[in-house]
């Protein structure tokens, strides 16, 4: 009894850890660009993360986890001991946050759900064996560091090209703006709208089918494209005939959209991945008390710690990762943000119904270099690229050999 309650208070310690670590990684990967462009300052950075990341963990979040993390490893391959699930899951934890901390000392944004899953690969092959991890679903894991930052890359490319052709570099931005604004409000609410019905609500069991999604998203699109027409008019009548004028006004409105798009990352980011620290968590509780299941339920009071530790670690040490996607890649501004986090949400979208497992910061990095790209290479700062794609493909066996050392230590110990 006293080995199980040391287990579980270290469990406890790993869970705040990791916390700590998404929110100085994931969470301030997703803020950086709002900061970079200027959209926000690093204080409304963390106050709209901290608002929607709770909402996003409070009102919608994973009540009920997978506690193996994506069903990477069968349970059954470790036997009937709740020891070895309780010990294993504490050491994923501990390993998964480490790699983050270290991730983020050096700046590299990566993936809290590849963390995770490398850390659980790990710990199968020590505790179950080779056949106790499922490689096909390795395999699209390992396909999805390709496809997210392409697919986010592309439509980042995509969206501000359009923008400096049709809006930026015409004579009077801000007309030009009024005119394709409507037009452009409309897929904006339309796929952030989708991007809430397909994950931020399915916690709420009100995960819809593609229909009814399209049809209410149609709607919210519609109602804004409505709505922005006579706001736009009415700053374009405010203007001057003087192009730089048109072009600070026009970037002001990017602004607002990129804080729009920010909060709802934020909240889709709360609702689903605040359990990446408190659900293997909750796996180490429910061994403790003889229930070795692939799913517990996650209290809110747990999530509710799991929140909290995960603005303390954006507040406290989330400025390098933000520094980084923000400002070290490529230049930002608010016209610019915006299509990056528009780029990445959209593809969040398409990747969530088509079933691809792709990563959330894999996605953003990739819409940044997009945007940069639609500058020119020359926009590009390659060596932080080099070493940001480095660290992605270092993430999954670097955890992995962590996790299994810890594990293997711990049953020395333990026995």
């Amino acid at each position: 009894m006293e080995t199980m309650t040391i287990v579980l208070t270290l469990a406890a310690i790993a869970g705040l850890y990791m916390a700590w670590n998404i929110g100085a990684n994931d969470v301030a990967n997703a803020m950086g660009t709002s900061v970079g462009s200027g959209a926000l300052t690093l204080r409304g950075a963390i106050i709209v993360a901290a608002i929607f990341e709770f909402g996003g963990a409070m009102l919608a979040g994973g009540t009920v986890t997978n506690t193996i993390r994506k069903g990477i490893v069968e349970v059954e391959a470790f036997g009937s001991d709740p020891m070895v699930i309780a010990v294993g899951m504490t050491c994923c934890l501990f390993a998964a946050a480490l790699w983050l901390n270290i991730a983020t000392y050096f700046g590299w944004p990566v993936s809290t759900t590849h963390s995770i899953v490398g850390s659980v690969v790990g710990f199968g092959l020590i505790a179950g064996g080779f056949d106790a991890v499922n490689w096909g679903l390795m395999g699209r894991i390992v396909a999805s560091w390709l496809i997210s930052p392409l697919m986010g890359g592309l439509l980042g490319y995509m969206g501000f090209v359009f923008i400096k052709r049709r809006i930026l570099n015409v004579d009077r931005p801000l007309l030009a703006l009024r005119g394709w604004g409507p037009i452009m409000v409309f897929p904006i609410f339309a796929i952030l709208t989708l991007s809430m019905l397909f994950k931020g609500l399915k916690p709420l069991k009100l995960d819809l089918s593609l229909g009814p999604a399209i049809g209410i998203a149609v709607v919210v699109g519609l109602l804004a494209s409505i709505i922005a027409v006579p706001v736009l008019r009415r700053s374009a009548r405010a203007a001057s005939e003087d192009r730089g004028e048109h072009t600070y006004r026009a970037e002001r409105v990017f602004l607002i959209l990129q804080v729009l798009t920010a909060c709802f990352v934020a909240f889709a980011h709360g609702s689903n991945d605040v359990a990446n620290a408190v659900g293997p968590m909750a796996a180490v509780f429910g061994a403790a008390a003889g229930d070795v299941a692939t799913k517990v339920a996650v209290p809110h009071r747990v999530l509710l710690i799991g929140a909290v530790g995960i603005v303390v670690g954006l507040a406290t040490y989330g400025y390098k990762i933000m520094a980084t996607v923000g400002s070290k890649i490529t230049e930002l501004t608010p016209s610019r943000g915006f299509a990056a986090e528009f780029g990445a949400a959209t593809t969040i979208v398409l990747a969530t119904k088509l079933g691809l497992p792709v990563s959330t910061t894999h996605t953003l990095v990739g819409a940044v270099i997009g945007v940069g790209l639609a500058r020119g290479i020359g926009a590009i700062n390659m060596k932080v690229v080099s070493g940001i794609i480095t660290s992605w493909f270092v993430t999954v066996p670097f955890t992995a050999i962590l996790a299994a050392v810890l594990f293997l230590a711990a049953r020395l110990v333990l026995h």
